[in-house]
């Protein structure tokens, strides 16, 4: 449905649960090496679950990589802190690319600079710097899901009242 690309990672959890945001989405989950982990890490595959071996994976060896094959484009968004562009104002369709940077620094600047059209944000109080990554990806998934609703495979919960 969509592809979330995580330009160069560092927190193992955080991947893990983006990975089983990803699988309940029917999203394709990219990494852009440098990691900060194996991926093959046990905090990684514990945060996942069981839904690891269920992802749609994707590793680019550089970001430089992924921009070649993927260049940014009006089927590109990428996350950053630095711009007033709001994620639930962006027209979200399906197979969209939504870039997220390292924890640490983010997506590098010369390619926010470059696409500021392309550019959204989630708005926070002033007290706080930026939201953990997981939080993020969750945010703005569930936004581009909601705008593209009809047609999305839901999950059917079979059984769930019992009468006892």
């Amino acid at each position: 449905m969509f592809n979330i690309v995580l330009v160069e990672p560092q927190i193992p959890p955080n991947t893990g649960t983006i990975g089983r945001l990803c699988v309940n989405l029917g999203a394709t989950l990219h990494l852009v090496k440098p990691l900060g982990f194996d991926i093959d890490d046990k905090a990684v595959k514990r945060a996942g679950l069981d839904y690891w071996d269920k992802l749609n994976l994707i590793v680019w060896e550089s970001f430089s990589d992924f921009l070649d094959k993927h260049p940014v484009g009006n089927n590109t968004y990428m996350a950053t802190t630095k711009t007033d562009n709001l994620y639930f104002d962006a027209d979200f369709k399906k197979d969209d690319y939504i870039l997220f940077g390292s924890e640490t620094k983010g997506i590098d600047e010369k390619v926010l600079l470059d696409h500021p059209e392309q550019c959204i944000t989630i708005p926070m109080g002033g007290a706080g710097r930026s939201l953990n990554l997981g939080v993020s990806v969750g945010v703005v998934m569930y936004e581009a899901l909601r705008q593209n609703y009809e047609g999305f495979e839901k999950i059917t919960i079979q059984n769930s009242l019992k009468e006892y």
